[in-house]
């Protein structure tokens, strides 16, 4: 992969942190950026303030098809590269996490993922290039005590990714799943915690260009799956 010049993205789940940061890091490198989110009017205070007008805002609930299919079919081309972002996060005991929960959380994390990689899949298959990457987690991996409604859709959609992955490479889609162990430095983490350490959390900016660095590789050295902490993180 060269230059963004003429290259389409999409990222799905923007909010501050990571989705803001891969916009950003995107739209510098000269690509055409799409993002979509539940709320489109906070979407665009976000992109107005970040100076971004050229990226366009659209309104879509990954849980929804139809609404998935309608952000691809705006932009048009089959773009070079889709990011699915979008998380939901419900932690509670097994013992009183209510099914209606429980799914929302799978609809959103799990579905929302199938959604947007099928779409993706659909366009960039006949050009016989592109990179679809999923967000995943530390509960990608391991599932901790009341973490049931964020892990299980976290395995799911990594076994999604995998799935793509070996289907699609060979016809020339890049398929990767990004293992997010820590917490990102987003406005919110950072007003919560005013005491704690930057260096234990991770920097958005970093993780963004992790991202492009996975769009950027050849075909000869594909990454199916990247871990990333920051380095004083145990694990």
């Amino acid at each position: 992969m060269g230059s963004g010049r003429n290259e389409r993205a999409i990222v799905f789940g923007v909010g501050l942190g990571l989705g803001m940061a891969l916009v950003r890091r995107l739209a510098g490198e000269g690509m055409a950026v799409a993002i979509a989110a539940r709320d489109v009017g906070k979407l665009e205070g976000l992109r107005d303030a970040a100076g971004l007008h050229g990226v366009t805002a659209h309104a879509c609930d990954v849980t929804k098809g139809d609404e998935v299919a309608a952000v691809f079919n705006a932009v048009g081309a089959a773009p070079d590269l889709v990011v699915f972002n979008a998380s939901t996060f419900e932690p509670g005991s097994i013992l009183d996490i209510d099914p209606a929960v429980f799914e929302r959380c799978w609809r959103t994390d799990c579905l929302g993922g199938f959604h947007v990689g099928q779409q993706a899949a659909r366009r960039m298959v006949p050009e016989g290039r592109g990179t679809i990457l999923f967000t995943g987690a530390t509960a990608s991996l391991r599932a901790s005590a009341g973490f049931a409604a964020f892990a299980i859709p976290k395995f799911g959609l990594r076994a999604l990714a995998q799935s793509m992955a070996r289907e699609l490479g060979p016809q020339g889609i890049h398929v990767g799943h990004i293992v997010i162990d820590g917490q990102i430095a987003t406005p919110i983490a950072r007003e919560r915690q005013p005491d704690r350490d930057p260096n234990t959390m991770l920097d958005p900016d970093g993780l963004s260009a992790t991202y492009l660095h996975l769009h950027r590789q050849p075909h000869t050295v594909w990454t199916l799956e990247l871990d990333v902490r920051p380095a004083v993180e145990k694990f």
